[in-house]
Parts: C-alpha cells; structure tokens; sequence
C-alpha cells in the first residue's frame, strides 16, 4: 500500500483523522543457511507510522465479540455428552463375537 492508500484506509474504514504517513521498507536478514549451505533470505516487509490528528486516539475494533456465557457452555455440555455417548458405543463390543476383543482378528 501506498501512503496515500494507507490515510484513505484509515479514514474510510475506521474514521480516524490522519495527519501524517511515513512508510519504510524492513529489509529481512539472510544470515542463515540451509542444508546444501545456500543463502536463506527471510522476506522483506513495508512499515507505515502513522500519525493522527491532536487529540485523536485510535482504539482496534472488537473483531471477536464476546458470545453469551449461557449458550456457549450450555453447546459445550451437548457435545462433550455427544462425545462421550459415541465413545461409549464405540468401546462397546461386536455382540456377535461372543467376548472375543476386536483387535482378535480372523
């Protein structure tokens, strides 16, 4: 992103006045080497500093809103007791087999 796109993201999605953009470019470190002793290059990355109008902060958005307490456990005891019933008949046995284990095979 360019730093015109950054102020207009800033200003368009969160509402926040800008008043400066500085970008840089993070060159990555290729001091390591791999197993054939090739030059192992991590990637390069761009840093943008932003500054804000006076008196301006910036707050993330809650991107994961708290769910109901209520709900959400009350769906964790349906599984663990869905959970617990499937294994239940799982370790149960073939009746068929007359008490011979599964792993007993034919």
């Amino acid at each position: 992103m360019t730093k015109v796109d950054i102020k207009n993201y800033l200003e368009k999605i969160y509402n926040v006045p800008v008043a400066a953009v500085r970008t840089r470019i993070q060159y990555g470190a290729n001091s390591k080497r791999n197993h054939k002793n090739q030059r192992v290059k991590k990637p390069d990355y761009k840093v943008a500093y932003v500054q804000l109008g006076q008196g301006q902060t910036f707050q993330f958005p809650n991107l994961f809103p708290e769910k109901e307490q209520d709900t959400e456990t009350r769906s964790f005891e349906d599984m663990k007791d869905k959970y617990m019933e499937r294994e239940k008949q799982r370790q149960q046995g073939d009746p068929r087999r007359g008490g011979v284990p599964d792993w007993f095979g034919l």
